[in-house]
């Protein structure tokens, strides 16, 4: 049967799609929207202010009491408040918020505010400045929105994410990029971080501490602007990492710090030549396992080269401590290691230092016994010095004061004990000492 012209365009003309309008909200709504609309009530614009004292210019000249009293009147030291902004996501009922733990640092106040325009004060929980992480709790007893983190372990390269946050104040800015790489090591100030996101959405000052998300508007990341001067780069924390850290921050007030039981020393060219090792196989030699510790009870022997940590690589004994300093109380880590003639794989849980190793650390790496003051005095008392130790070189004596090191004032004996911790792996330690009204910088080898 022959068809007719135009009853065949009439049967085209029907099948033919029906145009999509420019308004047609099912059009409009995307992946993009629809993850927005479900996180965006709990991003939080996180506003922090810190007290600072600026110095006179003429301070270095006072030399006559007559000087010291005009510059005291009229030349003191003035107290300026500076501040600064974040971002931050409301992560359960509690109001406990997650941020950059260099969002909220010294804050002496913090303020939050949310997409609907209530602000309210909030406190800091806790802080983390080895994951850059720090929790806060929203000061009310309202009700408000929150998201609850999702999983970064699948997460796949390409695939598309979304930032929001709080650029140069812009409150509630959305931007949209790709995951560009996974387990990222960068260097920032006098930091290392580890296994980091990196992602083309745009991150700037104020976005960090933000939220980012996957696709189906699941909390995959923590936002984080640290690295200076990069451009169409940006990173973020994953949220397992992220997880394991708020749960110690509420608990503790801050990351526990961890330990394997093993001492290393780095891997120079003289010793690979002495162990006649292959051509590749760097790291960190284990100098010492101790006995009962948790790489004793796992298998690792004094002399094996470990290579890397979770499949990170370890360059030297201070990247191997870097890492270990992000790490948790029961984490489980996977360690390659070279013995004898091959490559091995071992498995060891990380498991909280005990009290009396960090004694024994004092006078291995300083040389010294320490006591700590009573009442409100800051600082520890230098009880005996051992011999030829280099505290002992350079004249470091009974009754002197320990205040600091490396930059961390010792107020208590937990900041003795991260202090000291930190000390790992390092050649040298900077201590502030002070010995009747003098306070006296010196540098001493750790080695």
């Amino acid at each position: 049967m022959k068809l007719r012209p135009w009853l065949v365009a009439m049967a085209l003309l029907t099948a033919a799609p029906v145009p999509a309008r420019a308004d047609d909200p099912f059009l409009r709504r995307t992946a993009t929207v629809r993850a927005v609309e479900k996180v965006g009530p709990a991003v939080v614009n996180i506003t922090t202010e810190r007290v600072v004292s600026r110095r006179s210019p003429f301070s270095g000249f006072r030399n006559d009491p007559f000087f010291d009293q005009f510059f005291r009147d009229f030349f003191e030291p003035r107290r300026e408040t500076l501040q600064s902004l974040g971002s931050g996501v409301i992560i359960d009922p509690q109001r406990h918020v997650l941020t950059n733990e260099h969002v909220v640092t010294r804050a002496s106040r913090i303020k939050v505010s949310l997409s609907d325009g209530r602000e309210f004060e909030a406190t800091l929980v806790g802080a983390d400045p080895h994951n850059d992480l720090a929790v806060l709790r929203i000061e009310t007893d309202e009700a408000l929105p929150w998201v609850r983190p999702g999983h970064s372990e699948d997460l796949l390269v390409g695939e598309p994410v979304i930032a929001i946050g709080n650029p140069f104040g812009l409150s509630n800015t959305v931007t949209t990029g790709v995951i560009s790489a996974l387990d990222r090591s960068i260097k920032a100030s006098d930091r290392a971080f580890h296994g980091f996101i990196q992602t083309d959405a745009s991150i700037n000052p104020g976005n960090s501490g933000g939220p980012l998300l996957n696709a189906e508007g699941t909390l995959v990341a923590i936002n984080t602007a640290i690295y200076n001067g990069a451009q169409g780069i940006g990173f973020a924390i994953p949220i397992d990492v992220a997880k394991r850290v708020v749960a110690e921050l509420i608990e503790h007030g801050e990351v526990q710090p961890v330990w394997l039981g093993l001492e290393f020393q780095d891997l120079d060219p003289a010793l690979q030549e002495v162990m006649e090792l292959p051509e590749g196989v760097f790291g960190a030699l284990i100098n010492r396992v101790r006995k009962g510790g948790p790489a004793d009870r796992a298998g690792f022997e004094r002399g094996d080269i470990v290579t890397k940590l979770d499949g990170r690589p370890v360059r030297s004994a201070r990247s191997f401590f870097e890492m270990l300093g992000t790490v948790t109380d029961g984490q489980r880590l996977q360690i390659e290691a070279w013995r004898a003639s091959g490559f091995m794989e071992i498995a060891v849980v990380a498991e909280d230092i005990p009290d009396s190793l960090v004694a024994e650390l004092t006078q291995q790496f300083l040389g010294m016994e320490l006591q700590a003051l009573d009442g409100e005095a800051r600082g520890f008392v230098v009880q005996s010095v051992r011999s030829e130790s280099a505290s002992a070189r350079i004249g470091i004596r009974r009754g002197d004061l320990l205040l600091g090191v490396n930059g961390l004032p010792l107020r208590n004996t937990d900041d003795l004990r991260r202090a000291v911790l930190n000390l790992r792996g390092r050649d040298r330690a900077l201590i502030v000492v002070q010995r009747g009204n003098g306070r006296y910088h010196v540098t001493i080898p750790l080695v």
